[in-house]
């Protein structure tokens, strides 16, 4: 059965400070696509996530995504830049990712802002994750933008305000309608 859980617990085995440091090191761009930015899009990620979601990987994605950025404009390369780079600490820094977990989030950071959906749910997630935190620059989250079906049902309901703050009560809606959904559409009353 389809589930949708919070996730109230970080995994032990994953230490971000490491990252952190590495992507904050020489970071001059500011907040836009900053370090405040990474922590909604880790917290977003979380949200976000389903039992067919890899969460290592998409709290990697929220601090790694970006950090290759060379303007807070237009930059249509950065997504390549990250990716690439996540080659150079793959041993250092990434060590502890399987293979298939390595290559998830280079597709991830690759493909952030140029593909709409790819229909691998931890993707997706690290996709929608990015885009619930549109409102920093103005736009609020589009439904019809948005891969996976939680990021829809989140867009729909305003889970995320116009200060990047979360609904909590919009939060349980959309949640609420998407178990409902899913439970009708496999015959559950």
């Amino acid at each position: 059965m389809y589930q949708l859980h919070y996730v109230i617990f970080m995994e032990k085995e994953l230490d971000l400070q490491p990252i952190i440091d590495y992507v904050s090191k020489d970071w001059q761009l500011g907040p836009i696509h900053g370090i405040e930015h990474w922590k909604r899009v880790e917290r977003n990620g979380l949200l976000l996530a389903t039992d067919d979601v890899n969460i290592k990987v998409v709290r990697l994605f929220a601090y790694l995504h970006d950090h290759k950025r060379l303007s807070d404009g237009w930059d249509l390369e950065h997504g390549r830049r990250a990716s690439e780079n996540l080659d150079n600490i793959r041993q250092i820094l990434l060590s502890e990712l399987t293979d298939d977990e390595f290559v998830m989030l280079k597709r991830a950071c690759m493909e952030h802002t140029i593909i709409h959906r790819t229909g691998i749910p931890t993707i997706d997630a690290c996709f929608d994750a990015d885009r619930m935190d549109l409102p920093r620059v103005g736009y609020m989250p589009d439904p019809v933008r948005m891969a996976s079906e939680l990021g829809v049902a989140f867009a729909k309901h305003g889970v995320v305000k116009e200060d990047c703050t979360i609904s909590f009560e919009a939060l349980e809606k959309a949640k609420n309608e998407l178990l409902s959904t899913k439970m009708r559409d496999n015959g559950i009353k």
